[in-house]
């Protein structure tokens, strides 16, 4: 979600002033563009895409993820960066690892969508609430940010998205589970042969 227009922050100079260094590490760093007025965002759906969780569930996948993964934190919603194209593929992975709607905390934000974009690394600016976890680092000149990557899921083979969803849902489960004892358990056969889970039920 994008905040409101912050008053103090309105004057185009003052814009430029505060958010000038980012655009500048966005545009030497990752490789990025940064839009946006009072609130410097990144649009979705060219460098990148999200899957946007809650930040409680997106704990469990943070040590899933190779280190130069891209992660970024904005209020209680946790944004995993992902390939662009990806967030159109979100609900069809979801119907065939049999989550369907049980997951409707997992989002992707594709194109036509934007990010807050956090400061980058020993920068601050005001009114932004958006931080990076895992900031972008581009592996050399002119070449893109590491989209995404998993590792210790041990499928053999399973594409990085696939496993990524399956891994996301999963843990979107389990927190909606912590919130409501009357919740049904509901782990599909698909996704804890790919995420290495086993419900409940199972475990002893």
């Amino acid at each position: 979600m994008v905040p409101a227009v912050l008053p103090h922050m309105t004057s185009t100079g003052r814009e430029d002033g505060a958010y000038g260094a980012w655009r500048r590490w966005y545009a030497r760093v990752p490789g990025w563009t940064v839009t946006g007025g009072a609130v410097p965002l990144l649009p979705a759906g060219t460098a990148f895409d999200a899957l946007s969780l809650p930040a409680a569930a997106g704990r469990e996948v943070l040590d899933r993820l190779r280190p130069a993964t891209p992660v970024a934190l904005d209020g209680e919603t946790m944004h995993l960066l992902v390939a662009p194209g990806s967030a159109g593929e979100l609900p069809g992975l979801l119907d065939w690892l049999e989550w369907g709607p049980l997951v409707p905390e997992l989002r992707g934000v594709g194109e036509g969508g934007h990010l807050v974009a956090p400061p980058p690394p020993g920068l601050r600016g005001p009114g932004v609430a958006s931080r990076w976890l895992r900031p972008p680092v581009a592996r050399g000149p002119g070449r893109a940010p590491v989209l995404p990557g998993l590792t210790r899921l041990g499928d053999g083979g399973a594409p990085d998205l696939v496993r990524l969803v399956s891994v996301a849902a999963t843990a979107c489960h389990r927190l909606r589970l912590g919130r409501s004892g009357d919740q049904p358990l509901a782990f599909s056969y698909s996704a804890r042969m790919l995420a290495g889970t086993r419900p409940r039920s199972l475990m002893s």
